[in-house]
Parts: structure tokens; C-alpha cells; sequence
């Protein structure tokens, strides 16, 4: 075969997938976009307000459940099988987070943001559907995670481990890893609280970088 002849010999070169990034708002404009949010009444809305606060992946909000959830320690604790990394993963719940979350135990649902059919999570497009309709452009739901990240680099100026933990990002090498025994919920408990603070334009969550 003339085709597998070239290849083993390696003559032509060879070409690099490019990595597509997720558009992302920037940190600045998510004030003002995250007020418009809370104007609307919408399922949609409320999984993206926190899934806005939370810095998580569209897959791991919408899947969330309430027995996920532990309002007397304010952590949603993400199974592993729902995570990308195959890890659990532990999101302390702010202020701001639990007032989009207590209105919803009403409606008594198997998911936490019920979509059109009874007990269903909302559609995986809800979020970015609404987007267009609010006439972002340019903007992608998972890139609110890079925005997150951004803010927490340039503004909040926390630890680079305390950030990509937050992401449920892995960090350092594979020996690092396999010591690293915390997954620093406490200090990530208060950069997400200053983050949330920021979103929303309130100075409820008084918690202290440790």
C-alpha cells in the first residue's frame, strides 16, 4: 500500500489540531449581565445564574440533584461519574447560590432546574438558547468558566491551585497529585463568596481568604 509507505516513512508533515476555546464575556461585563439574568423568570435563567456563580460545566448543573445538595453545610457535592474528570467534585454554595436554589424545593422535582417534562433536567441548549435570546453574541456558556478564571487571576490574585481547583482542574504532576489530600473547599469557600459578591453587586458572603 503506497499510502501506509508514506506514512511510515513520515515525509509529509504532519498537521496539529487546533484547540478550540470556548468564548468567553469578559469579568468586567457580568455585573450588569448577570442583573438582567435575575429580571428573567425563566428555568433557563436560574440554571445559568448558577451555573454562573458555581464555575461549572453545563452537564454537571443540569444533571444536579437534591440529594446533591447539603444546605446545612452549603456544599453541592458533584458525583463522580458526572464529572470530566471522574472525580468528585465539592462546590461551596454562597448566599446568592442558595437564594436561586430554596425557591425551586417547591416545585418537587427528581432535578434541581426541571425542564419541560416533569422530573427531566432542562435541555443541554436551554442555557445557550437563552443566551441568543438575550442577544449575547459571541459568548458561550461553558466560557463563564474562563471568565471565573480571569477574575480570579487578575482581580481576586488567589493562589493559581486555589483557582483551577475551583474548575475541578487538576494540578501539578501525578506524584503532586496523588499527595494532595484536600481539596482546599475552605479557602475555595471564600473566593467563591467574593466572587459571588462581585456578580451579584452584593456584600453578603463576608468570608476572609485563608
Amino acid at each position: 500500500n503506497p499510502v501506509t509507505a508514506i506514512k511510515d516513512a513520515q515525509a509529509l508533515p504532519k498537521v496539529k489540531a487546533k484547540v478550540a476555546h470556548h468564548k468567553a464575556m469578559h469579568w468586567k461585563d457580568v455585573p450588569a449581565f448577570y442583573a438582567d439574568l435575575k429580571t428573567r423568570k425563566a428555568m433557563a435563567a436560574k440554571a445559568l445564574m448558577f451555573t454562573c456563580l458555581a464555575g461549572s460545566r453545563t452537564s454537571e448543573v443540569l444533571g444536579l440533584r437534591w440529594e446533591e445538595v447539603d444546605f446545612e453545610e452549603r456544599v453541592w457535592t458533584c458525583p463522580a461519574e458526572r464529572m470530566k474528570t471522574s472525580e468528585e467534585h465539592r462546590v461551596p454554595l454562597t448566599d446568592e447560590m442558595l437564594e436561586i436554589l430554596e425557591p425551586l424545593k417547591a416545585m418537587l422535582s427528581g432535578y434541581v432546574f426541571e425542564g419541560r417534562k416533569r422530573h427531566k433536567p432542562l435541555s443541554n441548549m436551554s442555557m445557550l438558547m437563552l443566551l441568543r435570546r438575550m442577544k449575547i453574541e459571541g459568548v458561550t456558556v461553558h466560557g463563564f468558566r474562563s471568565t471565573f478564571r480571569d477574575w480570579a487571576g487578575e482581580v481576586a490574585n488567589v493562589p493559581r491551585e486555589v483557582a483551577e481547583k475551583s474548575l475541578a482542574h487538576s494540578v501539578g504532576s501525578d506524584v503532586e497529585r496523588a499527595y494532595a489530600r484536600s481539596d482546599l473547599l475552605e479557602k475555595r469557600r471564600g473566593l467563591m463568596a467574593r466572587w459571588s459578591d462581585f456578580v451579584s453587586g452584593s456584600s453578603r458572603n463576608v468570608v476572609k481568604l485563608g
